[in-house]
Parts: C-alpha cells; structure tokens; sequence
C-alpha cells in the first residue's frame, strides 16, 4: 500500500477531526463509557442554559436547544480538540438581540449562515493561528463588556418588570429600565435570587451537583405548587414543542447581504476567538494539542448546519467544555453524546418546561455573567502599564455602551498603536547600550550550555515578549520530551514585556508548577522587571528565582544539588 503523500499529511495533521484520529488510535468499550457518563453530565449542565441563553436572546427557548443538539454534534463530529463542547453561550446574546431587532429572524439566520462561511474560509487560509493573537486586554475587555450588558438584558425578568419591549441600545435600555424600576414585582424577584444563591451554595458545598439544573428544579416546583404571580415559558411562548427541528434553506435576500456583513462578522469573530480559548482551555486540563485550523473550519461548518435548522450562532462554549473534562470525557464521542442525551431530553420533557419560570432563568443567567466578567483577570490587567489599561477600559466601555464590532476594531487599532510606540521606545533605548561590554554570546556561554546539570533546561527569548509572541511559552515545553526539574528562560534579550505577555508568562510559571519545575529568570532588563512587579510577580526563592545572568542561573542550580553536609 502506498504512503500518503507528503502534501496530504500536511493536511491531514491541518484538518482531520479528532474524532478519526482517536478512532484510528483504538477506541476501547472503557472509552465510551466513561464519554457517555461525561455527555450525560454535560446535556445535564446545558439543558437550563441552552433555554436560558435563547430566551435572553429574543427567542423561544426551544432554538437554544436544537442549537445545541445541532452545532453540538457538528462541532465534536468534526472539530480539532478532543473535548470541546460546542452550543449557543452567553457572548452571542448581546449581538443576536440587536440583529434581530434590527432585521428580525430572518436576518439572524442569514448572518449565522455568512458567519459559518467566513469560519470556514478562515480554516481554509490558515487563519487559525491568527486567532492567537488578539491582545489580552482587548479579549478581557470585550468580555467583561458582554458580561454587563447580559446582566442589563436579565433585569427585565430578573425583577419581574412589567415591560413590554427592551430596547437593544444601551442608553435606551438603562432609561426603560430605570422608568420601570417601580413595576417590580416580589415574586420574581425572590425566584431569582433564591437561585442565584442555590447555585453559589451549591458551588462551594456541593461542586460536582448540577447546580443550574438543581436550583431550576427547585424554582419550578415552589412557582407551580405555590401558584406563584410570575412568567413562565409557557405564558410568554406556548408550549416547547417535542419535536426534531424543521431543516429548510432560507432564501438569502442577496440585496441586504452587505448591511448584514458587519454582524456576521462579529458573530463569525466571536465564535472563533471563543472556540479557540476553549480548546486551549481544553489543552490545559487533558495536556493534548488541538488542531486550531480544522476547529474553525468545524465551527463554521456548524454555524452552516444550526442556520439551516433555525437555530442560533454557536461556538465552544468554556465551561461545558471544563464540565465535559472533569466528568471524565476524553474523546468527541463525549461532545456526540451530550448531543443526543439534549435530543432525548427535549423529546421526553418539553411538555415540563413550560412551567420553568422566566426569574429562575434570568437567575442562573446572572451567575453565567459574573463568571464571564472574569473580574479577577480585569483586576489584574488593571495593575498593568497604561497603554494596556486604556485598551482594556475603552474596549469595556465601547462593548457596553455602544457596539461589539466597534470596540474589537478601536482595541486593535489602539493595541497596534501601542505595540508601534513601544517599539520605538525600545529602538531607542537599544541605541545607547554596548552590546560588547555584556555580550554573552561567546565560547563560554557556548560551554556553559553544554554543562547543564541533568534535568535541567535553558531557553533564551529574544525580542519583546508581547501580546503576538506570548504563545511561545507553552510551545518551549511542548518541545521537551519529558518535564525537566529546572527551567532556566534567559531573558537578556526581552527588552519590554506587556500585560499579555505577563499573563502568558504566568500561565508558562502556572503550568511548571502543576508538573514540578521550578522556574529560573535569568537576565531581567529594568522595564520587564519593573512590570513583573508591578503585576505581583515576585521571586520566592523556590519555585521562581530570578538571576542577574545566565552563569548565576547555573551556580543556583548547583548549589541546590550539592549533597547537604
């Protein structure tokens, strides 16, 4: 038999599922138990939420779930992470809102076709890596804004608000908001915060119990047997039908594909950018590598196949993503699972969900933006320079007050400027140095190299470590066949570091310390060293060390393994 083609291997490493890569492997029946016991676990988590996240949307529950069965089984059929699990999140809710009210259904089924397009263009060119790097502040900033303008769109229902349409815009939102404040009513209101504090409890006391699922529970039956004055699924949209979701192309009013272009491109952004992060979220947890290219091209084949079924924009979604590989899922076959176990339960149970309450929804919404704000990260990146700061601050406030295209375009526009800035400062501050009074590059650092002890391992980084080569972290241990005891990262040569690349720096110290390296810095210039302690980052004298040259690096490390007297 003849040897693939060198070409064809190329492609294939590129873009074959990891489904086919696991099968290929050999899948054992211990296997598949273990990712029916994650699916279930995951279908669990995403039944409440997949209604929740369509509703918040402007839809009936029932789209979130044929999104999620749909898209969901796209994603792991096709996708290049293992674990990812795909479906409608809570990004989407903001822009899918305001394209509907802007171009009704209709429109939000054309723009999530367009968008599953782009994606797979986006695969095609190898755009993946791309992805990477969009600067942490910008990322940081554009979620904490979606996290506050969800929290906005659940007050309606989170307070019981007797308003008959929510405007899209955020000044029109607050001020029918605001008027309203007096129509609350107590019902709601004690639903919804009873769940909120159900599903906190529950995290801290009980963390692997379905919180979502348990609290909705709880709040159905006390609104239903106490005959509570509060909405319900049924009364605002009928009963969820028990049935599989219609296919039906739609007919694409060519004339308005140009309007709708900028909100297929936000969706197709955000559903790229948030798959991604999932997957190397994934890779984090289960220590494998996904294929970043072939992911994109599966989510835009799912987007494709949830528009052609009526459904919503979908990605892979973080945290069912983390509930999937904590519950012991290890292959798609998890993701195609969940997938099923949704389909089952909405055929079984839809006559049962028109008693869940509208508040109790809105409620678990509410702790969905409180871990989408991410208000630790923000907090962080707030100690950071300045120009990192007003990224982050005018991304937030532009995604809040104004449009989600808009604050990517003025947070990368402003990151690129930035980026310009510090590099000039750098060449002018490379111009006064002398290279051959600190040149390291000689005979004896050559030697130096050669000694390393046994178990220890140098890296050197040279240029700015910034926000487009943060990523290069992981891919110096991905290099290394076994995990060394020493980690030296020479860092003579970094002339400035930004707040993306501390927070990948710390990842890199993070990640060490989970697979017992300990961490050497050797060679710190004043402006990286000033920001690491400016962003907490300080030396402990065990785990992290800083050195003030690469030959001190190597004393340390000998000196540790001399035998005690």
């Amino acid at each position: 038999m003849a040897s693939p083609s060198p070409r064809f291997s190329a492609l294939q490493r590129l873009y074959e599922p990891k489904l086919l890569t696991v099968l290929r492997h050999g899948y054992r029946l211990e296997d598949f138990r273990r990712d029916l016991v994650a699916g279930l676990t995951v279908a669990i988590v995403a039944l409440p939420l997949a209604m929740a996240l369509a509703i918040a949307s402007g839809v009936a529950p029932e789209k979130g779930l044929h999104t999620a069965i749909v898209a969901g089984l796209l994603i792991s059929l096709l996708g290049g992470s293992r674990v990812q699990i795909g479906g409608p999140t809570a990004a989407f809710i903001p822009v899918v809102f305001a394209v509907i009210q802007k171009f009704g259904y209709e429109g939000l089924i054309l723009c999530t076709l367009l968008a599953g397009l782009m994606l797979i263009a986006a695969g095609l060119m190898r755009l993946g890596a791309l992805m990477k790097y969009i600067p942490q502040p910008v990322v940081t900033g554009f979620t904490a804004g979606i996290a506050v303008s969800i929290f906005l769109s659940q007050i309606k229902d989170l307070l019981g608000l007797r308003i008959d349409a929510l405007p899209a815009e955020f000044f029109a939102r607050t001020h029918a908001l605001a008027q309203h404040l007096d129509s609350a009513q107590l019902a709601p209101a004690s639903l919804a915060l009873g769940c909120i504090a159900l599903v906190l409890a529950l995290r801290r006391w009980r963390p692997n119990w379905p919180g979502f699922l348990i609290a909705l529970l709880i709040a159905t039956i006390a609104s239903t047997a106490l005959s509570l004055p509060a909405d319900t699924i049924a009364r605002r949209f009928g009963a969820v039908p028990a049935a599989l979701p219609d296919f039906d192309i739609p007919r694409i009013p060519f004339e308005r594909t140009l309007e709708m272009f900028p909100s297929a491109f936000t969706i197709a952004f955000l559903a790229g950018i948030e798959s991604l992060l999932s997957a190397v979220v994934a890779d984090g947890m289960t220590g494998g590598r996904h294929r970043s290219n072939g992911e994109l091209v599966a989510q835009g084949v799912a987007n494709v196949g949830s528009a052609l079924f009526g459904g919503l924009p979908a990605t892979g979604a973080i945290a069912r993503t983390a509930v999937n590989v904590r519950a012991g899922g290890r292959t798609p076959v998890a993701g195609i699972a969940h997938a099923g176990f949704l389909l089952i339960f909405m055929l079984v149970l839809a006559p049962l969900m028109g008693y869940v309450p509208l508040a109790a929804l809105a409620g678990l919404l509410v702790v969905v933006a409180w871990q989408m704000a991410d208000v630790e990260s923000f907090l962080h990146l707030m100690k950071g320079p300045i120009g990192d700061r007003t990224i982050l601050l005018a991304t937030f406030a532009l995604t809040v007050a104004f449009d989600l295209t808009v604050a990517i375009e003025v947070g990368l526009v402003l990151a690129s400027f930035l980026f310009m800035h510090r590099m000039s400062e750098v060449v002018e501050m490379q111009s006064n140095i002398s290279l051959l009074d600190h040149d390291e590059g000689n005979g004896e650092e050559l030697d130096q190299r050669a000694q390393l002890p046994p178990g220890v391992e140098a890296f050197q980084i040279s240029g700015p470590l910034f926000f487009a080569v943060a990523n290069r972290l992981d891919e110096a241990l991905n290099q290394l066949p076994t995990p060394p005891k020493v980690f030296i990262l020479r860092m003579r040569w970094v002339p400035l570091i930004d707040a993306s690349g501390v927070t990948a720096l710390t990842q890199f110290l993070r990640r060490c310390e989970l697979q017992g390296t300990r961490v050497i810095l050797s060679g710190l210039r004043p402006q990286p060293l000033a920001i690491l302690r400016q962003m907490h980052i300080h030396p402990d004298g065990q785990q992290l060390r800083f050195a003030s040259d690469f030959s001190e690096a190597i004393a340390s490390v000998r000196a540790d393994q001399r035998p005690r007297s």
